[in-house]
């Protein structure tokens, strides 16, 4: 709790930031490298979907951290309207339009595998249409939160939606196990054991990692850009 008092301060943030990204950006073109090679040359084909599995190395990660970036948001507003951390609403503003893309990356790679798989590129199937609702609850936050002439409304405002539209993720989640879907069920987060063969659990999880590294990198660069614009208006305000 310690540590993350102290980077609680956007100028102490700001400093470790520049220490750890240059080490966080090698090791996730790194990380990306070898993920790709394994999904891609290394994971066999399935038999029933032939290379066009492939799409899942992407699309589920996608998925997960379009997930987590909104649970993320939902916490730094928490952290905003309740203890006020003065980092909190600048985080919120760099990780919605990165949670927002990952996002989209899910759809698009989602729609991608179910023409071949479905017949359909679209199908207003429950689990489409929850993360679909969970894009357009990034790119309201992202509205909010430049929609009022003072930075500090339009970042409450945004807070509040976080908390509001935190209710979509578990809907996301058991969408497949509450209503008859087309979307397979969950085959990695099983209670028994996953249904997935190690060859390709290993890369997919690989591919996760990876673009988790990839998530935190463009916060953490994204966070600092917000850090100097909130200067650079606190600087004109005060002119």
């Amino acid at each position: 709790m310690a540590d993350l008092h102290f980077l609680a301060n956007p100028a102490r943030f700001r400093r470790f930031s520049q220490r750890v990204l240059p080490g966080l950006g090698f090791a996730t073109v790194l990380m990306l490298a070898v993920g790709v090679y394994l999904a891609f040359f290394v994971a066999p084909e399935d038999y029933q979907q032939g290379q066009t599995v492939r799409i899942m190395f992407v699309h589920v990660p996608s998925a997960w951290l379009s997930m987590g970036g909104y649970a993320m948001l939902a916490m730094l507003g928490a952290s905003l309207l309740v203890w006020r951390h003065p980092l909190a609403a600048l985080m919120a503003r760099a990780a919605a339009p990165v949670g927002a893309s990952f996002a989209a990356v899910c759809l698009l790679t989602g729609s991608l595998w179910g023409r071949p798989m479905w017949g359909t590129y679209w199908v207003w199937d429950a689990r489409l249409t929850s993360m679909l609702l969970l894009f357009f609850l990034y790119l309201g936050h992202i509205a909010l939160s430049r929609a009022y002439d003072s930075s500090e409304r339009g970042d409450r405002a945004a807070a509040i939606l976080a908390l509001i539209g935190v209710i979509n993720l578990p809907i996301i989640k058991f969408s497949v196990d509450w209503w008859n879907t087309l979307h397979q069920p969950a085959s990695i987060t099983r209670l028994d054991a996953p249904a997935i063969h190690n060859s390709i659990l290993v890369p997919l999880l690989w591919m996760a990692v990876s673009l988790l590294f990839l998530f935190v990198y463009l916060v953490l660069l994204r966070t600092e850009t917000e850090i100097d614009r909130r200067r650079l208006e606190n600087a004109e305000a005060a002119a």
